[in-house]
């Protein structure tokens, strides 16, 4: 195994756990999907590895490779034919709020458009400011205004309460 190589396994060890979480949020708890967009952005991240080490934007330059990664799936006709189910296969336990709130915000959530529900990720789950959302996003900052406070305005509608409730999720 070259250094390269082992270089990028150890990144991968101890990052993987991290995108998978951020990946769950961004599918709304469709685990396969999510592991499938963590295989994808490994994949691409291992690809430019000589150059994002060198950069040390390694954990940046994965998280902008897991959003496109999204929002590029969620345009293939493939995954429109596909049925989601209420129920999670591997639900995460509970470490605090009632799982069925969660499992509420989570369908809720799906129910974004996907830049919107890429923001109110990345925002609000991943707790990256205006400008870091804009810069994973590839768009302006305020873009990403619009579409925190439609978002916001949206989840309010099918939650039909505060989003106090996001807060307990982090």
């Amino acid at each position: 195994m070259s250094d390269r190589d082992a270089e990028f396994l150890e990144y991968a060890t101890v990052h993987r756990g991290r995108m998978l979480r951020t990946a769950r949020l961004l599918t709304s708890g469709d685990a396969h999907w999510a592991e499938d967009l963590v295989q994808v952005a490994l994949t691409k991240l291992y690809v430019h590895w000589a150059k994002v080490r060198r950069e040390d934007g390694a954990a940046r330059y994965a998280d902008r490779i897991l959003v496109n990664s999204f929002l590029d799936e969620r345009r293939r006709m493939w995954r429109r034919r596909e049925a989601t189910t209420e129920q999670l296969d591997d639900p995460a336990p509970a470490a605090g709020p009632d799982p069925a709130d969660r499992l509420t915000v989570l369908g809720a959530l799906a129910k974004l458009p996907r830049r919107q529900h890429a923001v109110v990720v990345l925002r609000y789950f991943r707790d990256f400011d205006v400008h870091t959302t804009a810069e994973l996003m590839g768009c302006s900052e305020g873009t990403v205004k619009s579409q925190t406070s439609r978002a916001l305005a949206t989840m309010r509608d099918l939650l039909n309460e505060p989003l106090e409730t996001l807060e307990t999720l982090r």
